[in-house]
């Protein structure tokens, strides 16, 4: 197969263009190789990678290709807030732009397989959503990623585009830029300095290590349940503080705590079932907790 990837230097992308290429398939990878991007990647040299610096927002080409996935995104809540207009260029414009230069296809479209995240759902307080869940974003972040897939489902059904949507809770792993919270943890422990916690570190999050998450992401590739929205979780969600206590006992540091100001519009807590993926794909998670990373 033929991929072609978006954001493939990015934490979760690079990720994934590195197991495509492991189960041999050529990949070419689009990344305007932002402040996040990785620069050097074990797959640098292979023979079947190919990495064009470009941004979605102005591509006017696209390499042929059987499946197209859609990581590249600016993701970071706290820079959305200060930023919106940014996120909406590259997640809403930038995904358009891609989906534009699949309709012009007149014969073999590829699969368009979208990175979404968990966060389209909004909080929930009790339970997990689904994937039939009423999606309410409360942050410009993740009503950029809604109105992606919603400018997605518009050109699926108006242009005959195939699809798949992937809403992944949070991700941990290798290659993770340091403004998230676990590697900012890890950094302000080996640095000796405080981890800002926003609010008093109640607010729980979904987390799932990158390998399941590009496991299940490559499994909606190769299905015939097309046109789908795929939830993926490894179901393990945790305190701020609880992530704080794992890493700092990991790490063997007593953390010092700089407690911040709540983000705006803040999410209590996020949970997501991935029952769907589990029961009709055959994915299950093989890390189940973060001592299986650290």
């Amino acid at each position: 197969m033929k991929f072609l990837v978006t954001g493939g230097r990015g934490f979760i992308g690079s990720h994934f263009v590195e197991k495509c290429l492991n189960e041999g398939h050529k990949v070419v990878d689009i990344d305007s190789m932002t402040y996040a991007a990785n620069i050097n990647l074990p797959f640098d040299s292979d023979k079947n990678y190919q990495h064009l610096k470009q941004d979605i927002c102005k591509v006017k080409h696209l390499p042929p290709c059987d499946i197209l996935v859609n990581f590249a995104a600016e993701s970071h809540v706290d820079n959305s807030i200060i930023e919106p207009d940014v996120f909406a260029q590259t997640n809403i414009i930038g995904t358009q732009n891609l989906l534009n230069l699949v309709r012009g296809k007149t014969y073999n479209k590829p699969l368009f397989v979208h990175i979404s995240t968990d966060e389209v759902y909004g909080d929930i307080y009790n339970g997990s959503f689904t994937e039939d869940s009423k999606i309410t974003p409360s942050n410009p972040y993740s009503a950029s990623k809604a109105s992606a897939e919603m400018v997605l489902l518009a050109y699926a059904r108006t242009y005959n585009i195939t699809y798949q949507i992937c809403r992944s809770s949070n991700n941990y792993g290798a290659r993770q830029y340091p403004e998230k919270l676990i590697p900012k943890i890890i950094e302000c422990l080996d640095d000796n300095k405080p981890v800002p916690i926003h609010g008093d570190g109640s607010y729980i999050r979904d987390w799932t290590y990158v390998k399941d998450n590009i496991d299940g992401i490559y499994k909606t590739c190769f299905t015939d349940k097309v046109n789908q929205v795929w939830n993926i979780s490894s179901n393990n969600c945790l305190s701020n503080l609880e992530v704080l206590e794992k890493v700092s006992k990991w790490v063997g540091k007593k953390p010092k705590i700089n407690f911040i100001e709540n983000r705006h519009g803040q999410d209590m807590r996020y949970s997501i079932s991935s029952d769907k993926i589990r029961k009709e794909l055959g994915w299950n998670p093989q890390y189940q907790t973060l001592y299986n990373f650290l």
